[in-house]
């Protein structure tokens, strides 16, 4: 398929092995910030661990721009049979669908599955080749006769393009903790309201006077025993909530052999057993240093352990190590006591019915209006002491 602009050639793939690695991580580094949840590692093993793929409802399409053989911008898109895993809902506009007799799925996403982290979707060498690539994907999905194309935790020059080329924009809250060069973690509580600094010390103690400590490895000091215990806890979680896992081990342990730098493992023991585990995505893209918060699971339940595992081992671990920025995932109000900050995220949205295109266009208008209402009244409530 050709584009009419600058004389770019689009290709559609089946699957993350269809492009080459070293091109896509290539282009993936040329963008103002990264994210090891869009390398080429990272989305294969989703692929060949049978995490995302058909059966899952993740259909894989790799869109790659090319001019003169090579490639100028690519995205990872996927068919979905569904709207589990994405975290921006849509099941308002996919029951509006069918109560019109209208078919919303399969619909399209261009996103990194299972993984609310913002970053880079379109990758691309420069904006041209970003507009390009977002054109491409819209006439593909039309031409498809897809019901839409959602993008979801776009980076800002993502949301430029998308803009741009008139997808609707929605907006979301996360929730980011910034590490202002405390020395340690008591600088960091000293920073906090004494109310704050209060609960976390209680929480803190709780789960020390029930005997549990904590080792953490990181990268190829994760051993094989290691990741079966993480995929124990993290099995054994998702099981006591009614659900099967997303995420298969065969993923995590091509994330072990392919991706080991990437990740950071807090292991809870009491008594000389393991009993609960909290994985850490890394990424260094130039000076800057980010943890993402993803994935933990318990053999035990320990008053506060989650919060230990998941946020203050985390943040100590950020300290001591002098990383700039721990993004501790969807959702989550009660972040904010552990001086996780409130943080607008953006997804972008193209609907091929115009009707609904309209309707959820006013929709998103009224959505916005109320999410900048609830940050506003969020950074009234800063955990922060006032100075």
């Amino acid at each position: 398929m050709k584009n009419n602009s600058n004389d770019y050639v689009t290709q559609v793939l089946g699957s993350a092995v269809d492009i080459d690695a070293e091109q896509w991580n290539g282009l993936l580094a040329q963008q103002q910030v990264s994210s090891p949840f869009m390398r080429h590692e990272y989305l294969a093993a989703m692929e060949q661990s049978k995490s995302a793929v058909r059966a899952t409802g993740w259909t894989p399409r790799f869109l790659g721009v090319f001019r003169g053989g090579q490639l100028q911008a690519a995205c990872a898109l996927y068919l979905k049979a569904h709207s589990y895993g994405e975290y921006v809902f849509d099941w308002a506009w996919a029951s509006a669908y069918e109560q019109h007799a209208l078919e919303y799925y399969p619909k399209a996403v261009i996103a990194s599955p299972f993984t609310p982290v913002p970053g880079p979707r379109l990758l691309a060498r420069d904006a041209a080749a970003r507009q390009a690539l977002v054109h491409a994907a819209v006439n593909w999905c039309a031409k498809q006769k897809l019901s839409s194309l959602h993008l979801l935790f776009a980076s800002d020059e993502d949301v430029t393009a998308c803009e741009t080329a008139g997808l609707m924009l929605r907006h979301t809250v996360q929730f980011h903790w910034t590490n202002q060069s405390w020395v340690d973690f008591d600088a960091f509580l000293a920073s906090l309201a004494q109310e704050k600094r209060k609960k976390i010390r209680q929480e803190r103690r709780k789960v020390a006077d029930a005997g549990v400590t904590f080792r953490w490895s990181r990268g190829s000091d994760i051993t094989a025993a290691d990741w079966d215990l993480f995929y124990r806890c993290y099995e054994r979680t998702y099981h006591e909530h009614g659900n099967a896992p997303y995420l298969t081990r065969d993923f995590f342990h091509r994330m072990a052999r392919n991706m080991a730098g990437n990740w950071l493992l807090f292991v809870a023991e009491r008594g000389g057993q393991p009993i609960a585990t909290s994985l850490i995505g890394l990424e260094e893209h130039g000076a800057e240093k980010v943890a993402y918060g993803r994935y933990w699971g318990a053999l035990e339940r320990v008053d506060c352990l989650h919060f230990e595992a998941c946020y203050y081992q985390p943040l100590q671990w950020c300290i001591a190590q002098g990383w700039q920025r721990f993004e501790g995932g969807a959702q989550g109000e009660h972040k904010m006591a552990r001086a996780l900050m409130p943080v607008k995220t953006t997804s972008a949205h193209w609907l091929a019915q115009p009707a609904f295109a309209d309707a959820v266009e006013r929709f998103l208008a009224r959505e916005d209006q109320g999410i900048a209402n609830y940050l506003e009244q969020l950074e009234q409530r800063s955990p922060f002491r006032q100075r």
